[in-house]
């Protein structure tokens, strides 16, 4: 019988072709898990970049319902309670202090006093409310005006220097810096029992920084974290709100007997 002759395979071609097979198949596998972690990571940051949207509109939101709240309750203290003190005010002028006894002239002048006081209190709060200074003249016309109103020599001087390059073209933005001064500023003589308070502002690189410093009792940044997630912070969460909208960023530092609260704010933020 004749026994074929069967050419014999080359191992060793046999063996190149399976590795370079599976290490195509392994890196096919390499490919498709990588462009699936790749499609996952973009979901992932889509819905971040939607829940993050949906997160500034909320404060966006509320930010307006403020404001709109702020204006309304500052025309009616405008518009009624102050008109109704200016006309208890001319009722009580119009009795004769010359024929009161020496008692009731001192409750008369005591109530003069006192509702003067209350006028100036309506106007002070029905202005701040309102900021009208701020959409007429500008943010730093109206941080002027509110320190200056603050201001009181022998208990609390207040200095304010402000970078006058600064022009806002967004009055929604500087609202919300206004906002943030006023209750940083309103905290600090609330709260911190300090003597001197300093206000600068610096315009440098595209982004607008103040810079505040007192000698009172102030707050670390960790205190301000754990404080604005509490009911009672809820000053510090309206300007960590205002911070999130403006894409800001606000830092709470103690150096020695000074406090200071530094915060940075974009200008496309604001513009």
């Amino acid at each position: 019988m004749e026994i074929l002759n069967i050419p014999a395979i080359n191992i060793t071609v046999f063996v190149t072709v399976a590795i370079a097979a599976m290490l195509l198949l392994i890196i096919s596998f390499l490919i498709a898990f990588n462009t699936s972690q790749r499609k996952k990571f973009q979901y992932q940051q889509s819905l971040l970049h939607l829940k993050e949207e949906q997160q500034n509109e909320l404060i966006r939101a509320a930010v307006m319902s403020e404001e709109t709240e702020r204006h309304r309750i500052s025309d009616q203290l405008h518009g009624e309670v102050g008109a109704l003190l200016s006309a208890t005010r001319l009722y009580l002028y119009n009795l004769h202090p010359q024929k009161m006894g020496e008692n009731e002239n001192e409750i008369f002048q005591k109530s003069i006093e006192l509702l003067n006081e209350s006028i100036q209190k309506v106007r002070f709060i029905s202005h701040n409310l309102h900021s009208n200074v701020l959409r007429e003249f500008g943010l730093n016309e109206a941080i002027y005006s509110f320190t200056q109103k603050l201001n009181q020599p022998g208990k609390l001087n207040i200095t304010t220097l402000l970078d006058e390059s600064y022009e806002s073209k967004n009055p929604e933005g500087a609202i919300s810096i206004y906002r943030i001064l006023q209750e940083l500023c309103g905290n600090i003589i609330k709260h911190s029992a300090a003597t001197e308070l300093n206000i600068q502002s610096f315009l440098s690189g595209g982004r607008l920084r103040f810079v505040i410093k007192h000698n009172g009792v102030g707050l670390t940044q960790q205190e301000f974290e754990k404080l604005r997630y509490e009911k009672k912070g809820l000053g510090l969460k309206n300007i960590q709100n205002r911070i999130i909208l403006l894409k800001g960023s606000i830092l709470f530092e103690r150096i020695g007997d000074e406090n200071i609260i530094a915060f940075t704010v974009p200008l496309s933020g604001d513009e």
